[in-house]
């Protein structure tokens, strides 16, 4: 187990703020999402003084912001997806998953007597699903949270029940709603001061049970606008680099290893056969004939393993940039009128390029589709991006993600994508109903402050 920096909690030299606010969170998106709203909470007048405890994994995402860990932090063997399969969470206990928890516990009372003791204003905010809800309603102080796993587009859409598609949906919907009694009684709760959801409908269902229930919108389609001018798309054949514009497909394979490495081979077969079917009917997909595939690659996993498998399938390493990208180290393959980009540092490029993707990934995913544009979803081995997850996802996500049983399924979807232009605006406007506009995390700190403030 590694200690982080401790925070000194018996120390009253630092002048009084208006708010003490404690962070708990269960996952690498998780930590992402209450990044972004700590990062507008602490442009507000008079911000809190904010510390955190990941319940999964290590927080560096807390630490690159500078907020002090309260407690011990440990990357657990399943990378928090116990609840994807029973025998992750036996590789979770054997890791040592009780006594983690148990010496989290500790550490949220320590933090919470500490304040008390001090008589500073005091309290959380948990961002993920009921595990950091649960332990922010046993902390005895006021709490907000901030609903990130569920959604009723899992079982419902505005017209009412969806079909059962798996033996899941009746047991998620056996009570009225994707959030069980337990979890709406922990939302409930007199110290329960706001609940944000993912989405109008959510909002619209859970207000039923005395939920001080807000849709402000999504925070994980917050920050992920270009940072830089307008991309060029430059032809190889021209000398005057004349711009145009070839057809480009994001790769999401995910970012846990190994998991990610076994689904990056499933999207090259997949890549092949679109590569194939892009040859033998080209007009049908883009005049230029050019194609581009952007792997959207996370900095957890090696860049070398996945480039073997790429030159495994025909590609050869190229000097020259169909498009330009914000990477100095970005890796460049190509195959006949097709390129092949692996970039580690341009996450958000990646999205806003593409025309579409092949998806193996959670938060990635879905983050693409809601930007307005359609995904092709392989289900992999897991353990996050199994058939059970997939399945599940695209029902949250609607029409705008299709799942295949085989990757060689591929070109035959997006064929039928792009010959019907009407589907591709119904799928964008689904898209942005599913996922929300940017700005929600700013709108979620202004209700913090004057909610617990």
């Amino acid at each position: 187990m590694s200690n982080v920096s401790r925070l000194s909690l018996t120390s009253n030299s630092q002048p009084a703020t208006s708010l003490r606010l404690l962070v708990l969170s269960n996952g690498h998106g998780e930590d992402i999402i209450a990044v972004r709203i700590l990062q507008e909470l602490q442009r507000q007048s008079n911000p809190p003084e904010i510390f955190a405890l990941p319940l999964v994994g290590e927080g560096r995402a807390y630490q690159q912001l500078g907020i002090p860990l309260i407690g011990s932090v440990r990357t657990m063997p399943s990378g928090g997806f116990i609840y994807m399969d029973g025998r992750q969470l036996a590789r979770d206990v054997r890791g040592g998953l009780l006594q983690l928890t148990l010496s989290q516990i500790k550490a949220i009372r320590r933090w919470v007597s500490s304040q008390k003791k001090l008589g500073n204003n005091r309290a959380i905010l948990a961002v993920g699903d009921i595990v950091p809800l649960l332990f922010a309603t046993l902390s005895g102080v006021n709490y907000a949270f901030v609903a990130t796993a569920k959604s009723e587009y899992h079982v419902r859409d505005e017209v009412g029940l969806l079909l059962k598609k798996s033996e899941g949906v009746s047991w998620e919907n056996f009570s009225g709603s994707v959030y069980h009694p337990w979890e709406r009684w922990l939302m409930s709760r007199r110290r329960c001061q706001a609940v944000f959801l993912r989405d109008a409908l959510t909002t619209e269902i859970l207000k039923q049970w005395s939920i001080p229930a807000y849709d402000l919108g999504n925070p994980m389609m917050d920050g992920l606008e270009l940072t830089f001018p307008s991309p060029q798309f430059y032809s190889q054949t021209s000398h005057q680099q004349e711009i145009i514009r070839p057809f480009v497909v994001t790769l999401l394979p995910g970012s846990r290893p190994p998991e990610a490495y076994n689904n990056w081979k499933t999207i090259m077969i997949a890549v092949s056969a679109l590569l194939t079917s892009f040859q033998q009917r080209n007009s049908v997909f883009h005049t230029s004939g050019t194609v581009v595939f952007l792997g959207a690659i996370a900095p957890s996993l090696d860049c070398n393993i996945l480039s073997q498998s790429v030159q495994s399938q025909g590609w050869r390493t190229a000097s020259e940039f169909p498009i330009k990208i914000s990477d100095a180290n970005i890796l460049t393959f190509k195959q006949k009128n097709a390129y092949l980009l692996l970039t580690q540092q341009a996450y958000n490029e990646c999205l806003q390029l593409g025309d579409l993707a092949i998806a193996m990934a959670g938060t990635a995913t879905e983050q693409f589709i809601g930007l307005g544009k359609p995904a092709i979803a392989i289900p992999g081995n897991g353990p996050q991006y199994t058939r059970g997850f997939a399945e599940a996802q695209s029902r949250l996500l609607g029409l705008s993600l299709i799942l295949v049983e085989q990757p060689t399924e591929v070109p035959s979807i997006i064929e039928s994508l792009f010959k019907d232009p009407d589907n591709l605006q119904i799928i964008s406007k689904n898209s942005v109903q599913r996922m929300g506009k940017p700005g929600a995390a700013l709108r979620i700190a202004k209700c913090l402050q004057e909610r617990l403030g």
